[in-house]
């Protein structure tokens, strides 16, 4: 919704389809002319090359020995993962190379999805030198996806490089030891195959681990074989090959169920990739890379901010893939954790929000996996509902099965009104809420058409099943549970505001696909009589029935604050109530985590306040962001760093109905920023600079031709011109907005009246140095 000083388009308008998102569009960082999206080319880099520069300037920096996961490098390609740091106990004398991949994963439903359809630890390589390790000097070159460096031991010293192949998913690390550590050597260790639950609770009867690994040779190459008890295998083979003083070392990782081809698979992967050497082998890994990061471009003042932002693309690309599973609490990094698998009341939402203004659709494993796997919505389902209504459970393997249901186990949808089981029941609209800013910030009509309007109308349909008239005329909703308080509550408003913008959802998209839909008089009479939402003198409730009277690290009772944007302030009342319940949600200090101040962060960008939104991230940073900037809670969990980097979008841009906001909510000290190609909703790319405090100039490029109503924030008198330079026709709509029409592959450019900027994409200067994540000298 926009405030009273904006337009207010109506919601066909602000949904309204163009054209598939076709192609991927590479800005080239040299400057910034006036052609079209389309009209640019990737061209070599020049020496002066704004993504270079920023990048290297990011790179994570180890000059101590990490010690655990959370301090040191990481490498993944969305499936493969390996997480590096010394062996435990013996950090003298070897390195651990984890092996971890995404879809290895048990197969006994009878256990549930956290310890019979739990992801499953592989193992690990420890590289050992001949004589004791004394220091180190490693980088994690974010540019190239490779890690870099030397280790230094009393014998000598061992250089390395490493990186996982992008496409080919094998682990490859090549080693170059002086003469007194020739005789260095890798050892594969092979974890047990068993859910990394049983650290942490207890085993379901009946459970046991899978039988151990076997390991043997196959014509040279080494493979450990892991046979799982319900069938099926996974398998990790490796095969060390030497020219001259250099060694590499080789590694892939299959899995297959039923069938046991994983071994097959996972021969031929090395085989085909052994004989490269590592500089042949990185040349296509390092140009994905490359063109990966050029799809879109962020420089603040801030260094330690702007190195954490593009540390998390580079997270985010290790971790994601459109065609991976959607990523579990600690991406592919499986280490001990009581959630292996994927959470869906908060974690699978947050990990991709910031695919979206990054311009990275093709990570978007949520809509490619609740489309292909839309069958095992229905059987989540409550039986009695399963003919009409769709429901996810709060976690599920990668084919979103939840097996069974029991708090140890993994908990399945549950029935408004009953428990048990937990009746959590709006994580399915929350993650479809993902795939409709897929489609808003794509316009491509296949997402709207294929997956969201028929998946949303069953999700919704479940609600339907339990909302009933009251006393007071009003719909209500019997008890259900809002995410964590704890306690079911009547009209909770984790339900209450899904189910708003779910049936205001469907009545837009269905008059724009031209559907003549039967249940739409239901969607609209629940609009006119839902009860409103339940609210006390501090502001929103859990429910009707629970006040928010506890620390609390979740903000389910806020999504219509964010990020369904669904009460934004437009009113003096409505203002002071989202202040009040921000101030109240996080005056309780004692569960508050990580994701806690990433969502106030982007609350206070909402109402503009961005020294708040600042302050939240500072606090973020200081509690929380560990040294090479992964999160932990009981154990490793990947969401709260990448809801940061959605904060910062939050705070530089906003496109929520309809309306474009350019740097809503900057601080203060950030007097210098600059953006490019920061894809909006109406698939808009955003360019935008920010001088000595004040707007400079606002470009967008126009991807679908959707309606363009853009709050530039440049004072006074405007100069609006399209992509040839020439006036470009616009009304001003108040408020500093304007309402200028774009077709497809058109641009506008807005500028100071009378003013011709230097276009150039170029990073802004720190206004202070800072130290670079990793483990720097002290």
């Amino acid at each position: 919704m926009s405030s009273p000083s904006a337009p207010d388009p109506s919601r066909r308008a602000v949904l309204a389809t163009g054209s598939a998102l076709g192609g991927t569009l590479l800005a080239s960082g040299l400057p910034l002319t006036q052609a079209t999206a389309a009209d640019r080319t990737e061209t070599a880099p020049p020496a002066d090359d704004p993504w270079r520069t920023v990048l290297d300037d990011a790179d994570l920096v180890w000059q101590r020995m990490p010690t655990a996961w959370y301090e040191g490098p990481f490498l993944g390609n969305g499936f493969l993962g390996s997480g590096i740091y010394a062996e435990p106990g013996a950090a003298s004398t070897a390195v651990r190379f984890n092996i971890q991949h995404s879809e290895v994963q048990d197969h006994r439903p009878e256990f549930g999805s956290l310890f019979g359809l739990a992801r499953l630890p592989i193992g690990y390589f420890t590289l050992e030198p001949v004589g004791a390790i004394t220091g180190l000097d490693w980088r994690l070159s974010l540019r190239d996806a490779e890690l870099t460096g030397t280790l230094t031991t009393d014998k000598g010293t061992l250089a390395l490089r490493a990186l996982i192949h992008n496409a080919r998913s094998v682990l490859a690390v090549e080693v170059t030891a002086s003469e007194g550590e020739h005789g260095f050597r890798w050892v594969f260790h092979p974890a047990d195959a068993i859910s990394p639950r049983a650290a942490f609770k207890p085993l379901p009867d009946g459970y046991q681990g899978n039988p151990p690994a076997q390991v043997a040779d196959h014509d040279g190459i080494t493979a450990a074989v892991q046979p799982l008890l319900a069938g099926g295998q996974h398998v990790t083979a490796w095969r060390e090959w030497a020219r001259g003083r250099t060694r590499t070392l080789y590694v892939h990782v299959a899995h297959s169920y039923p069938s046991t081809t994983a071994l097959g698979r996972a021969l031929k992967a090395v085989r085909r990739t052994e004989q490269l050497p590592y500089s042949a082998l990185a040349v296509d890994h390092r140009a994905w890379w490359h063109a990966y990061y050029r799809k879109s471009f962020l420089s603040l003042p801030d260094a330690r901010i702007q190195r954490f932002y593009w540390i998390q693309l580079y997270k985010t690309a290790s971790a994601a893939r459109r065609d991976a599973p959607v990523m579990a609490t600690s991406g592919p990094w499986l280490e001990p954790t009581p959630w292996p698998n994927t959470w869906w009341n908060l974690n699978a939402q947050l990990e991709y929000w910031l695919i979206h203004g990054s311009n990275h659709l093709e990570l978007d494993a949520i809509t490619r996996a609740l489309s292909e796997f839309r069958d095992s919505l229905a059987q989540e389902t409550p039986t009695p509902y399963r003919a009409d209504s769709l429901g996810i459970p709060r976690t599920t393997d990668p084919r979103l099965v939840n097996g069974a249901a029991s708090t140890l186990m993994g908990y399945g949808v549950g029935v408004p009104g009953q428990d048990p089981p937990t009746p959590e029941v709006g994580n399915l609209t929350w993650a479809l809420h993902n795939v409709w800013l897929s489609y808003r910030h794509t316009m491509d009509r296949s997402i709207l058409q294929d997956v969201l309007f028929p998946l949303l109308r069953k999700a919704i349909n479940y609600y339907l099943h339990f909302l009933e008239p009251g006393p007071d005329g009003k719909l209500h909703l019997p008890a259900t549970f809002s995410p964590e308080y704890g306690g079911d509550s009547r009209d909770c408003n984790y339900d209450l505001m899904l189910l708003t913008w779910g049936c205001r959802t469907l009545l837009d998209s269905a008059e724009l696909l031209g559907i003549e839909d039967p249940l739409a008089p239901r969607w609209r009479e629940v609009l006119a009589k839902r009860v409103p939402y339940p609210t006390d003198a501090n502001g929103f409730m859990i429910g009707a029935d629970i006040p928010f009277a506890k620390s609390h690290r979740h903000y389910s009772h806020l999504l219509a604050v964010y990020p369904l944007y669904e009460v934004t302030g437009r009113t003096p009342d409505e203002r002071a109530l989202i202040e009040r319940s921000l101030a109240h949600w996080v005056g309780f200090e004692g569960a508050l985590q990580g994701y806690t101040f990433t969502g106030a962060a982007s609350m206070s960008a909402l109402l503009g306040k961005g020294e708040d939104a600042l302050e939240y991230l500072g606090e973020l940073m200081a509690r929380f962001i560990q040294p090479n900037t992964m999160y932990q809670e009981s154990g490793p969990v990947i969401e709260t760093p990448l809801s940061a980097a959605q904060s910062l979008h939050d705070m530089v841009c906003q496109s929520w109905g309809g309306v474009i906001r350019v740097f809503p909510a900057l601080p203060s000290a950030w007097a210098d920023l600059v953006v490019h190609d920061f894809r909006t909703q109406g698939a808009f790319l955003l360019g935008a600079r920010r001088e000595d405090g004040a707007t400079r100039w606002v470009r967008l490029v126009s991807e679908a031709g959707a309606p363009c109503v853009v709050r530039h924030g440049i004072a006074g008198p405007v100069d609006i011109r399209d992509g040839g330079g020439r006036p470009l026709q616009h009304a001003d709509v108040g408020d500093g907005a304007v309402q200028v029409a774009l077709r497809k592959g058109e641009s506008v450019l807005i500028t100071a009246k009378g003013d011709r900027p230097d276009l150039t994409v170029a990073p802004v200067r720190p206004n202070e140095d800072a130290p670079r994540w990793g483990l720097p000298r002290i």
